[in-house]
């Protein structure tokens, strides 16, 4: 063979053996949905969780985004929900972390995520998830029994100056947490003296069962869980934190605690997350699902339908949005007493 030839040939397997290793490469990818197979993922029901029991905003909220990605057909694999209430939402975030670098799990979070780390209730924080996307924004709503003393937040608050304790307050979320803290803001705008004596109870669920048995005297809540039993007549609205009134029917008529006298807001905004490490193909298909999602006739209804204002912020904008958030509750925690030590 002349020399040429010997090089032609060694040029030719070089190459047979770099297209073998390559095509290698690329059928693993395939098969596990990685970068070159993006169109291969998902190929297998994602979990979809809410921190808490069933019935309460995190469920509603998860449970509408599983259903709206079926019904449009954006995502190609059943999305089943899990409840995992807990720890105002501690538990789920330490199950995240046993989960770090998964593909098949999204969770719903909203203020608690952050407040639960600043209070100190754990120790993982918005840092140790993947956050995807800020999807809605539901205010909170001060609610009492038909029969209740109390016919305004103005009445509630005049009881609690004179005494921190005469009015017991229950909310879903744990003690140093939204429902908390959305109070404990409107007790000290409004003038209340020792906000840390106000009495606080906690239930994982059922708080709206806690207020109907008399329980409790006022519960702390989001707009959304108590709707139908504002609409019943069985449950008395107080108040809400929005800035102005929002919604729709009964909600509309619901007065701001601005309305009252009383110059504070609060804001509960719900997105979703992935677990820590959560890989990058996995990222994007979520993020180019949502950005779909969010444009769709069935969202916009279901929004409407739950009073949600929509407020979609992509990962990148959210995650801006995250540290900022943050060191505004630093302040509020600090400000009434709740904020951990270094």
């Amino acid at each position: 063979m002349s020399l040429k030839k010997k090089i032609l040939s060694g040029v030719l397997a070089v190459s047979l053996i770099g297209a073998a290793i390559l095509t290698g490469c690329g059928a693993k990818n395939a098969s596990t949905g990685e970068s070159s197979g993006n169109e291969k993922y998902p190929k297998k029901a994602m979990e979809f969780i809410a921190p808490s029991g069933a019935g309460g905003g995190w469920d509603l909220t998860i449970r509408t985004v599983a259903k709206v990605l079926q019904d449009t057909k954006i995502s190609p694999v059943p999305m089943p929900v899990t409840n995992r209430p807990g720890g105002g939402g501690g538990v789920n975030l330490a199950y995240m972390q046993e989960h770090k670098g998964s593909d098949a799990l999204i969770s719903v979070y909203s203020p608690p995520l952050l407040l639960i780390n600043l209070n100190g209730s754990t120790e993982f924080s918005y840092k140790d998830t993947t956050p995807l996307a800020r999807l809605i924004a539901d205010y909170g709503v001060f609610v009492v029994a038909k029969d209740s003393e109390y016919n305004s937040i103005s009445d509630v608050m005049e009881a609690l100056k004179k005494d921190p304790k005469s009015v017991k307050i229950g909310g879903s979320s744990s003690a140093g947490s939204m429902d908390h803290i959305q109070f404990l803001l409107m007790a000290k705008a409004a003038g209340v003296e020792n906000i840390k004596e106000i009495d606080y109870v906690s239930f994982q669920e059922s708080g709206a069962a806690q207020i109907l048995g008399g329980h409790i005297d006022l519960f702390s809540t989001g707009l959304g869980e108590v709707k139908g039993l504002l609409e019943s007549g069985d449950l008395k609205a107080l108040a809400q934190t929005a800035d102005k009134k929002i919604g729709t029917g009964i909600v509309s008529e619901i007065p701001t605690c601005k309305e009252e006298g009383i110059e504070a807001t609060f804001v509960n905004w719900r997105g979703l997350f992935g677990p820590p490490q959560m890989p990058d193909y996995a990222v994007e298909f979520w993020e180019d699902a949502i950005a779909k999602m969010v444009k769709t006739e069935e969202w916009a209804q279901a929004c409407e339908r739950n009073n949600w204002d929509e407020v979609y912020l992509d990962k990148e904008e959210f995650e801006v949005f995250l540290h900022q958030t943050n060191e505004e509750y630093k302040e509020i925690l600090n400000d009434i007493g709740m904020l951990k030590e270094k």
